[in-house]
């Protein structure tokens, strides 16, 4: 059954009364950035709610990107994506809470509040879309989340918050009105809770958009009406994901059963080796290029054309006036990406770090190309862990941090599709089954998902 008709059967949905609610469960969780009074609209999602990540501009509403140093700027235009939901008719109810630019793995760096988990409220939302996955767990409507990815950004929530999480292939959705994190790496996707709603809302924010070079041409895939059952297809398994040192018991008992399921439908399941997917070079190739870029785009964060300002007349020359503004306006973690992103891109160590990174990610495209030529999809748990409790998060130094995205930078440095289905619970949290695809194979991953989610049902 289609999120349309969830919504048109359940007689008790009224725009004002989800709402309330929706600001009675934040209040208590921190999830959202800011809630608007609902505007209905006419078209094939008429009556969908939708959300959207506090990156994304939306017209006259606050959007942050969950820093102080834009705190209060409301853009004047909405971005495509949004566009293209309103014009369907979906419902808009305001901006989810995230990590400071994106720049985070447990949404621990919002500059407003650190949201909490739906499942249990001590325990982090995942990040840098925290919010964006927190709300679809945390209300009982069809709802449509939009998040965005550089590094693993939606399959992370999707899975620390049980929900569905789908990060398309780079160029299929334009980032047009995204605040930019990683402009080679950035992808808007969707947050849901059935894989239907995902392809939907996928199918409707996807397309070539004039003011985006980076989308491709074409017609759009109708990915909700295309899903079907599969047991044909041949799964890869990462040999350097199943071996991964400090994943958790339950979350590899929970895919070792995922495993079992798939081997019972017909699928083939093999172990397959793809060293470049090993931490020592998609990790460090990742956060090279990902810091230098966002060290570029942070750049024009100054306090002279919007954010953050301050009287310059107090001030002897704008070395002095920039510092000012930055240091008030950014985190901690925003002022370590920026400082060692421009020290990777500088004269003399550009060719040691970022061009060398650069090569990497190469040789990482070419490495899954030559996989996929043998295999449908690649598998993996979505997070080595559980959500952890947020003092556990907050304690973790940098580079423990940085080492929880293992799983996901490699195919997100690839540009690759990928999607996150809940599989099971440990401790009572859930874990999540990552399923990632060739370029443009959206189609393939969202059937293996909605196989894995019938199959969970029955």
């Amino acid at each position: 059954m289609g999120i349309k008709q969830i919504v048109e059967e359940n007689k008790e949905f009224e725009h004002s009364k989800f709402l309330d609610e929706l600001r009675s469960k934040d209040s208590k969780l921190n999830f959202m950035r800011e809630t608007v009074e609902p505007e209905e609209n006419n078209g094939d999602l008429n009556g969908v709610p939708f959300v959207v990540k506090d990156a994304i501009c939306t017209e006259n509403v606050v959007t942050s990107a969950g820093s102080k140093i834009i705190e209060d700027y409301k853009p004047v235009f909405d971005a495509t994506v949004v566009k293209k939901l309103k014009k369907e008719g979906a419902t808009f109810y305001g901006k989810t809470n995230q990590d400071e630019f994106g720049f985070g793995t447990f949404s621990t760096n919002c500059a407003f509040e650190t949201p909490k988990n739906p499942h249990d409220s001590e325990r982090v939302v995942g990040g840098s879309s925290g919010g964006a996955g927190a709300v679809v767990a945390a209300t009982d409507y069809p709802i449509i989340s939009i998040g965005e990815s550089t590094g693993g950004s939606i399959t992370n929530p999707a899975a620390y918050n049980g929900v569905i999480g789908i990060t398309p292939t780079y160029g299929r959705v334009s980032r047009q009105g995204l605040i930019d994190y990683g402009n080679s790496l950035d992808k808007i996707g969707v947050l849901t809770k059935t894989v239907y709603g995902a392809a939907k809302g996928l199918e409707v924010i996807s397309g070539h958009d004039k003011n985006d070079q980076t989308t491709v041409k074409g017609a759009v895939p109708a990915f909700s009406n295309n899903l079907e059952e599969r047991e044909d297809l041949k799964i890869g398994v990462p040999k350097q994901y199943i071996e991964l040192e400090g994943m958790e018991e339950g979350v590899r008992k929970n895919f070792e059963e995922s495993l079992e399921f798939f081997k019972d439908q017909g699928f083939t399941v093999e172990e397959v080796d793809v060293p470049l997917l090993d931490a020592d070079y998609s990790v460090a190739a990742y956060y090279v290029i990902a810091m230098a870029e966002a060290s570029t785009n942070l750049a024009r964060f100054s306090g002279i054309r919007y954010g953050m300002e301050f009287d310059t007349e107090e001030y002897s020359d704008f070395n002095e006036y920039f510092s000012k503004v930055r240091t008030e306006g950014f985190g901690e973690e925003a002022k370590r990406r920026i400082l060692l992103g421009t020290y990777t891109r500088q004269a003399g160590y550009r060719d040691q770090y970022y061009v060398k990174a650069a090569k990497v990610r190469r040789k990482i495209i070419n490495q899954l190309k030559e996989i996929f030529q043998d295999y449908d999809v690649l598998i993996s748990p979505s997070m080595p862990n559980i959500a952890p409790k947020i003092e556990e998060a907050e304690s973790m130094s940098p580079e423990e941090v940085y080492a929880m995205d293992t799983l996901t930078v490699g195919p997100n440095l690839a540009g690759m599709p990928m999607i996150s289905v809940p599989n099971g619970t440990s401790e009572g949290m859930p874990t999540g089954l990552h399923v990632i695809g060739d370029h443009f194979e959206e189609q393939k991953i969202l059937d293996v998902a909605y196989t894995f989610e019938r199959g969970e049902k029955k």
